[in-house]
């Protein structure tokens, strides 16, 4: 098979969909893989270090996009790069369709297959291509949102754990999956108050085995979530519902009554956020005030760090890419049902319940 690794093109964004080590795997079972020159420069990987593990290098996107049978990639494809999309093409990338009718009107009508490393599952009911991301955002959330309540960032001029004689700030975490337990940690480290809300009650026994008594957590009623909401210095949100836009579990009239100069960072932007008041933001604008609330919604968080996240996630993507490009995807899917979950569309057909729920379109099953 010929594997395409187009370097990615959203804003601010340096991670690569395979690194040197992932594009050897594949070469030595016989596959071709090209890659765009420069493709991995951001995170210090160079096109020598591509063509010594046996890629090729190619100058266009377009190349790439003209050639290969799979395109491996970190973010959604753009718009441009969604026209290069051909029928029968293999795309395999993050997508989150739910928030984003535009991206899947573009994928439906290229006819191309595309698996979303987000709804792959795992034979424990975990997202393994999420996982990894997940965990580096949780982390992230913590020392942006320390960085948001600085006063010059129209923050509350607060030290995220204070200091002796001086109470520290309280982050409250809503959801305790891997982003908030990720975020708890970094929180505590930090010598934060942390508060954790959460709806399943062994998610929350889960997390006072892990924390014991370093955090605080409440089951997440509407009274318990506005109560901390609006007590917060700094609030997390961390929940998802995979395939699915996340819920709006914080309300505009909430955030008006929030102290001013608390910061939100609503790590399941990529999803559509789970703040009414939230809106997809870069790297380069990271940030935005409403209603004297700092808000922090960078849509790829992980791409600041990029060589961590990128190995990170080629740690978990490359035995699927293998399968993929060994048996062909519909032999992968066959044998794979967690890898099946990941097929959103195919032939123009919306292939996920949750994201045509979402959308409010068609669900097409895919049979395979």
């Amino acid at each position: 098979m010929l594997i395409g690794v187009p370097k990615e093109i959203k804003n601010h964004e340096y991670r690569i969909g395979m690194v040197p080590a992932s594009v050897q795997e594949l070469t030595s079972r016989g596959h071709q893989v090209v890659v765009e020159t420069n493709g991995g420069a951001g995170i210090g990987f160079s096109d020598d270090d591509y063509r010594a593990a046996g890629a090729s290098i190619a100058a266009t996107a377009e190349e790439i996009f003209a050639a290969a049978d799979m395109i491996v990639k970190v973010k959604e494809p753009q718009a441009v790069e969604r026209k290069m999309l051909r029928p029968g093409q293999l795309l395999f990338t993050y997508l989150h369709l739910a928030p984003d009718p535009e991206q899947t009107d573009d994928l439906q009508a290229s006819q191309a297959t595309c698996i979303a490393y987000e709804t792959v599952t795992s034979p424990n009911g975990g997202l393994p291509l999420l996982a990894p991301m997940s965990e580096v955002a949780g982390r992230m959330s913590i020392q942006a949102g320390a960085a948001c309540l600085e006063k010059s960032k129209l923050g509350r001029g607060m030290l995220l754990g204070g200091v002796p004689g001086v109470e520290p700030a309280k982050v409250v975490i809503i959801g305790g999956g891997v982003v908030g337990s990720n975020a708890a940690r970094m929180a505590i480290g930090l010598g934060a108050r942390v508060v954790i809300l959460d709806r399943n009650i062994d998610v929350l026994r889960r997390l006072v085995a892990e924390f014991g008594t370093s955090v605080e957590t409440v089951y997440s009623s509407k009274a318990a979530l506005e109560e901390h909401v609006l007590s917060a210095d700094l609030v997390i949100g961390g929940v998802l519902i995979p395939g699915a836009a996340a819920p709006k579990l914080v309300t505009k009239e909430m955030v008006a009554q929030m102290k001013p100069g608390a910061a939100v960072v609503d790590v399941a932007i990529d999803q559509g956020g789970c703040f009414a008041t939230s809106h997809p933001t870069t790297h380069q604008e990271p940030t935005y005030i409403v209603d004297d609330v700092v808000h922090y919604c960078v849509a790829n968080m992980p791409g600041a760090v990029a060589r961590t996240s990128t190995l990170a996630l080629n740690n978990a993507t490359l035995p699927y890419i293998v399968a993929l490009a060994d048996l062909g995807w519909e032999e992968a899917l066959r044998r794979d049902p967690h890898l099946a979950n990941g097929l959103n569309v195919h032939a123009g057909n919306i292939t996920s319940e949750e994201v045509a729920t979402a959308l409010g379109r068609e669900y097409v099953p895919y049979n395979p």
